[in-house]
C-alpha cells in the first residue's frame, strides 16, 4: 500500500472516531466542541478526551517498531506546512505507540522551525529565521485569533485566541487553544493578560508552571496558600512568567509608545554564546495540581484567600545566579523620517500601515553580562498593522508563540496616558 494511501486511511479513521466520540457526548451532554475542532485538533497530554480516542486501538497498533519509525519519519520530512501538516498529527492520534514514536520524531520550533503540537505554542522559536503569524482582532466579540501565516490569503492555521474582557480595576485577556471556548476549567486553557487601571503595566500568566526547577519554584513562591484556603477541583492555576510595562507620556511628547518587558522564565544567560532558554516537553494540565488530600475547614463567612503576587519575580532569580537574570527586552528605536515626517522602522516589507501600536522587540543587556553586540541587535518579535483589524507578528528564539501573542495583546489594550 503506499504510503499516502497509508496517511489517508488513518487520518480517516481517526476523524470517524473522533466523530462517533463527539457524537456520542454531545447527546450525553449537549456539548459541541469536539465535533467543530475537526481532524488537525490533538488534545494536550492527560485530557480526557485523548485518552479516549487513543484507548480505541486500530488495526496499526501492532506494526513493526522498524517500520512504524520509516513511515513517521518520512510523514514528518514531506509534511512542512499546515494543513498538510495535520498527517503529522494524525500519527500521534493512532495509538499510544504512534503517540510516543511520534513525540521521539518531531523536534522543537527551535532546532526544525515547525510548529506540530499545542507543546510547540509554549517552546522557544527557531534561532536563524522567524516564525512569520498574523492576528485577527474581532472587534465587535473582542476576540483575538493568531494564524500560522504570511498573510490571511494563505491557507492558515489557528494557533491561539484570545478573548478581551473588561474588569472594573482592570483587563483580562484570556488565552486558549481553540475560539470558541475561553473557559479557565477547560483543557484548551494556556494562559492570559491582565492589566492594571491604566493599562501601562501588563502580567503574563501561563497555566502551567514554568519548566525549569529554580524558577519552578520560585513561581510557586508568589502563590500564598492560607491555612484555611480551599483549592476548588477544576480551577485552573496561574504562574506569572512576564511583565510588561509602558512609559508614561507626561509631556504629551510626538512618538510611538515606549515599552519594556521583563521575562521572569527566560535567563539572560539564553541569549549568550551557548546558552539555552527553558523548553517544556509536556502540554500539562494543572487544574488538579492544588487539590489537598484533606482540606482545612473554612471559617464561617469567610472566603478562601489567595494572594497573587505581581513583584514576587521583579528581582533577579536567585537559583541562577549572576547569570540568571531574567531576559529584559525593549523597543526598538525609530528615526525620524523627515520626507515623510514620520517615526520609521525598517520591518522588511511585514508592515505597511503606520500605526502607534507598530513595535519590534530587541534585548537589553548590561555590559557586563557578556552579550554579543549582534545579539542585542537582533530582532526577536515584531508586530505591526497591515490592514483593518489584521497585524502580523514575527517571533524567534528565545520566546514562544504564548509569550509573544501575549506581549502583542498588550498593545491592543487602550493606554490614554502613554501616547
Amino acid at each position: 500500500m503506499a504510503l499516502k494511501n497509508i496517511v489517508k486511511e488513518m487520518r480517516d479513521g481517526i476523524g470517524n472516531i473522533s466523530r462517533r466520540g463527539s457524537e456520542r457526548r454531545c447527546s450525553e451532554n449537549g456539548k459541541h466542541n469536539m465535533r467543530r475542532r475537526g481532524r488537525s485538533y490533538i488534545a494536550p497530554e492527560g485530557s480526557s478526551s485523548s485518552s479516549k480516542i487513543i484507548v480505541e486501538q486500530s488495526q496499526w497498533a501492532n506494526m513493526p517498531p522498524e517500520l512504524l519509525l520509516d513511515i513517521i519519519q518520512r510523514i514528518e520530512a514531506s509534511q512542512t506546512s499546515w494543513p498538510a501538516r495535520r498527517d503529522v498529527v494524525a500519527c500521534a492520534s493512532v495509538c499510544k505507540s504512534w503517540r510516543a514514536v511520534t513525540k521521539e520524531i518531531i523536534r522543537t520550533p527551535e532546532q526544525c522551525g515547525l510548529l506540530s503540537f499545542p507543546v510547540s505554542l509554549k517552546q522557544p522559536g527557531p534561532r536563524d529565521a522567524p516564525i512569520q503569524c498574523y492576528i485577527r482582532r474581532e472587534r465587535p466579540t473582542g476576540a483575538y485569533r493568531l494564524y500560522l501565516g504570511l498573510s490571511p490569503g494563505d491557507m492558515s492555521k489557528l494557533l491561539l485566541a484570545a478573548r478581551k474582557i473588561r474588569k472594573a480595576t482592570s483587563t483580562d485577556f484570556l488565552i486558549s487553544l481553540v475560539g470558541d471556548d475561553f473557559s479557565r476549567t477547560s483543557n484548551t486553557y494556556v494562559g492570559k493578560l491582565r492589566s492594571n487601571f491604566l493599562g501601562t503595566k501588563f502580567t503574563i500568566y501561563d497555566s502551567q508552571p514554568p519548566c525549569d526547577t529554580a524558577i519552578h519554584s520560585n513561581s510557586r513562591s508568589q502563590r500564598k496558600i492560607f491555612p484555611k484556603q480551599v483549592s476548588l477541583k477544576g480551577s485552573s492555576s496561574n504562574y506569572s512568567v512576564a511583565t510588561i510595562s509602558y512609559e508614561l507620556n507626561v509631556l504629551r511628547t510626538r512618538g510611538p509608545r515606549r515599552m519594556q518587558c521583563t521575562m521572569h522564565s527566560i535567563p539572560i544567560s539564553a541569549i549568550q554564546e551557548g546558552g539555552t532558554a527553558p523548553t517544556p516537553i509536556e502540554f500539562t494540565n494543572c487544574c488538579e495540581e492544588q487539590i489537598p488530600s484533606s482540606p482545612s475547614p473554612v471559617s464561617k463567612g469567610k472566603k478562601p484567600l489567595v494572594e497573587f503576587s505581581s513583584t514576587s519575580l521583579s528581582g533577579p532569580l536567585e537559583s541562577f545566579g549572576s547569570a540568571g537574570d531574567p531576559l529584559i527586552l525593549k523597543n526598538k528605536a525609530p528615526r525620524w523620517h523627515e520626507q515623510l515626517q514620520c517615526w520609521c522602522l525598517n520591518f522588511k516589507g511585514r508592515v505597511t500601515v503606520a500605526s502607534v501600536k507598530n513595535f519590534q522587540l530587541v534585548a537589553a543587556a548590561e555590559p557586563n553580562q557578556n552579550v554579543s553586540v549582534a545579539e542585542q541587535e537582533r530582532v526577536i518579535l515584531q508586530f505591526g498593522k497591515i490592514g483593518k483589524d489584521i497585524f502580523t507578528m514575527d517571533y524567534r528564539y528565545p520566546l514562544s508563540a504564548l509569550q509573544a501573542f501575549a506581549i502583542c495583546l498588550s498593545s491592543f489594550d487602550t493606554k490614554p496616558a502613554c501616547e
